[in-house]
């Protein structure tokens, strides 16, 4: 079966990206799931230092491979361009969005009134909500790179403004702003390095006891700048995130040379379906945990919760993937620019036009 939410249209699977997709997303829900513990008890555990370590590579990586396979469909003529790179991610924000805030209206309407709430839900227009700022931006990475590729914008300089972004102390306290500051350099590197980045997974594979040297080598000074609190300096953060982007490719690497880690890779295919939902059953498991009372390990709490948000929301795309409640997870064809479908002349057709 196709997967429900792939926008790359390349029709192509790497066995090591889905892995590193995999170790990303569930990094991400560990991140949400051990920060929301941790506020709600009013104070932290182990999983909190598994966290802070990943800070400097989890959401770079994920860029990264965002940018992957951009090469392969960046000279598709802007119609069908947009709509796999916009209107696909639009899509699945706005419903999502709409979902999410539909779970915690009631308590912004107690807390802060109804004309509030209705301000708090067109806000989500112009700013990301909750945790969907990562398809958000994503449009905005892809629009940009196709912009200066038809601009024939010297990709090195445009690297260089990137990196100058990263580096920069941009603090707007807007979130699109901040984090096309801090996270662009990666999306772009995963674009124009790609040829390297997919040598390095195949020199690690061919070479496993030098890639597990490096890998060691990597975490002893990733934990030594994070814990002693060196991470986030300028220069600091973006060789952290970059090196640490290729440390998760090189682990991908290895992992894809074992059916061991299998269920990582089906995480990785599905990684955006985990992205959308998790914040469901995240917050259920959470609240029933603490209410409950019957874990007080804090970490321990964490890890289950972790848990509870990547199976929960695979077992909500498992539920609804052949039923009317599919478009939860599959965008149906009315919001379709090209048909997914499309036969080959009508394309090459969409191309003539959009060259003219």
């Amino acid at each position: 079966m196709a997967r429900p939410v792939s926008g790359d249209g390349t029709g192509q699977r790497v066995d090591w990206v889905d892995y590193a997709k995999g170790f990303c997303i569930i990094f991400v829900v560990m991140m949400h799931s051990t920060l929301g513990v941790g506020q709600a008890v009013g104070h932290e555990g182990w999983l909190h230092t598994v966290v802070a370590f990943a800070k400097p590579f989890r959401m770079p990586d994920f860029f990264m491979i965002s940018g992957l396979f951009l090469a392969q469909v960046i000279d598709r003529n802007w119609r069908t361009y947009l709509d796999r790179k916009v209107v696909h991610f639009v899509y699945f924000y706005l419903l999502w969005t709409a979902i999410q805030f539909a779970v915690k209206a009631p308590l912004f309407v107690h807390e802060y009134g109804p004309l509030s709430t209705i301000w708090f839900y067109a806000e989500s227009f112009i700013e990301p909500f909750g945790t969907l700022w990562f398809i958000y931006l994503l449009p905005i990475f892809f629009v940009v790179t196709k912009l200066a590729r038809t601009l024939r914008i010297p990709p090195l300089a445009l690297w260089l403004v990137a990196a100058a972004l990263e580096i920069a102390p941009i603090e707007t306290h807007w979130t699109v702003i901040d984090e096309f500051a801090a996270r662009f350099v990666y999306f772009y590197t995963g674009y124009i390095l790609a040829p390297y980045i997919f040598k390095l997974a195949s020199r690690a594979q061919a070479t496993p006891e030098t890639a597990l040297a490096g890998l060691a080598v990597w975490g002893l000074v990733n934990g030594l700048l994070v814990f002693n609190g060196f991470a986030e300096l300028p220069f600091v953060s973006l060789a952290l995130g970059l090196v640490g982007a290729a440390a998760v490719v090189t682990v991908s690497a290895l992992m894809a040379k074992s059916d061991v880690f299998r269920p990582l890779r089906y995480c990785g295919q599905n990684s955006i379906v985990i992205y959308l939902a998790f914040f469901l059953p995240m917050a259920a498991s959470r609240t029933l945990l603490i209410k409950t009372g019957v874990i007080s390990d804090v970490g321990t709490m964490s890890i289950l919760v972790t848990i509870a948000g990547v199976i929960g929301s695979l077992l909500m795309f498992w539920a609804v993937r052949h039923t009317v409640l599919r478009f939860l997870f599959e965008r149906p064809g009315l919001f379709w620019l090209v048909p997914k479908d499309a036969p080959k002349d009508a394309k090459r057709q969409l191309a003539l036009q959009g060259a003219q």
